[in-house]
């Protein structure tokens, strides 16, 4: 053990686990009534202290989680890998590997089912308490103890797509009041930029420290997209640390293989992040519920394709600027949609290079579009197409929700 870590013994860190020790039988008689026995036995010895039964087990319920459609998963086997991973990231802490034991952790919480989701929690906090008193998660530390989203902007030409900012500009409004942004935008369905609506938020000044966002968050697992985008065959997702994340964006890469944490649930993962951002009081607006709170942060150059959403949209620019194109929902057949079940939210008509030949609808088609500053949010009706591109280091965070007469049950992309 070097000289920065505790000066207690390895054994003596260990976190409390009540829901996995109140329900471990009853989803181990469930997971041998569908054949997992194997499991259910490395399970059995993984709790006697076998931390290789462990590991085990993780690497079984990992195979059932892959053995088809996410869809056709049985939840038990997702909150079996949970299970396997809160017994690893006991014997990883027990043994003073923080950071392992974050990693499995954050893995339960990605991959893993609801049932252990309070366990994991706790578990991550008590470990990430640790960790930070003993300056072990600044790993791959970057230079620069700010973001630099507006030093940076000179690097990226702003490449928009054609006819970009020569068509109708989005309104923007200040002081909007519940009552305006019902009649004004809600209830019509109107897109709206509200450009002070967030000035109180913790968020628009920490989130600008490097050192910040790496104490808090450094050690982490996320998930990330590399590829220009989605629809891009080359486009794919990888795991890594939210410090090698942040190193990837200060990088002067601009290759291909940009590097983009997009629509995660990170607030839910990391609580100390969901403090220093506010709901908006519009999202409010219509009697409904809050549907997904997402992150969306990048280097300049991310993209997200011409696509709708099926919900009610507050994006919200915590830093950096972003070009966004929207079309009127009754657009869609003049942007050819893909026929693909999957992917029946997106257009085939790439604005960074339109093929006229192939999608002559769409050259004279209106839209309305803006650059969306720091410090603005920009509501987007459900349905309504939007293109996005980051001009700088952009860190946005997208609200979504739905009216109160809604079906509750209703897909999300």
């Amino acid at each position: 053990m070097s000289s920065s870590e505790p000066k207690r013994s390895p054994s003596s860190f260990h976190f409390e686990t009540p829901l996995l020790d109140a329900e471990s039988h009853s989803l181990l008689h469930s997971i041998s009534e569908h054949g997992g026995y194997a499991y259910v036995s490395m399970v059995a010895l993984a709790a006697a202290g076998d931390s290789r039964a462990a590991e085990a087990a993780g690497e079984m319920a990992w195979e059932q989680l892959h053995s088809g459609p996410w869809h056709s998963v049985l939840p038990i086997w997702r909150d079996a890998y949970s299970m396997a991973c809160l017994y690893l990231a006991r014997f990883h802490f027990a043994g003073g590997e923080f950071k392992e034991a974050l990693r499995v952790l954050d893995m339960g919480v990605i991959m893993g089912g609801p049932l252990f989701r309070n366990d994991l929690d706790s578990a991550i906090a008590k470990v990430s308490a640790e960790a930070r008193s003993v300056r072990v998660l600044e790993d791959g530390r970057v230079d620069e103890s700010s973001l630099g989203c507006e030093e940076r902007n000179n690097e990226v030409a702003w490449n928009l797509p054609v006819k970009a900012l020569t068509n109708k500009m989005i309104a923007k409004m200040s002081s909007l009041s519940l009552e305006g942004f019902l009649r004004e935008y809600f209830q019509p369905g109107f897109p709206v930029i509200i450009s002070d609506g967030m000035a109180h938020w913790p968020a628009r000044t920490k989130w600008k420290n490097m050192d910040y966002l790496q104490k808090i968050a450094g050690g982490r697992t996320i998930p990330v997209e590399v590829g220009k985008n989605y629809l891009r065959p080359e486009w794919k997702q990888e795991l890594i640390t939210f410090s090698e994340f942040l190193s990837r964006i200060q990088s002067n890469d601009r290759s291909d293989d940009i590097t983009y944490l997009a629509q995660h649930p990170l607030f839910d993962q990391i609580n100390e992040l969901r403090k220093d951002i506010c709901i908006p009081d519009y999202c409010s607006v219509g009697g409904g519920e809050l549907r997904s709170l997402n992150a969306w942060f990048g280097p300049p150059g991310t993209v997200t394709p011409l696509h709708h959403d099926p919900h009610h949209n507050i994006l919200a620019q915590v830093l950096g600027k972003k070009y966004i194109r929207l079309y009127d929902a009754s657009l869609s057949e003049e942007l050819y949609p893909y026929t693909e079940t999957m992917l029946c939210n997106s257009s085939q008509v790439d604005l960074d290079n339109i093929d006229e030949k192939a999608f002559p609808k769409v050259v004279d088609l209106e839209f309305v579009d803006c650059i969306l500053e720091e410090g603005e949010m920009l509501y987007i009706p459900p349905k309504w197409w939007h293109y996005v591109r980051s001009l700088t280091t952009s860190f946005s965070v997208s609200f979504w929700w739905n009216n109160c007469d809604e079906n509750s049950t209703s897909s999300s992309y």
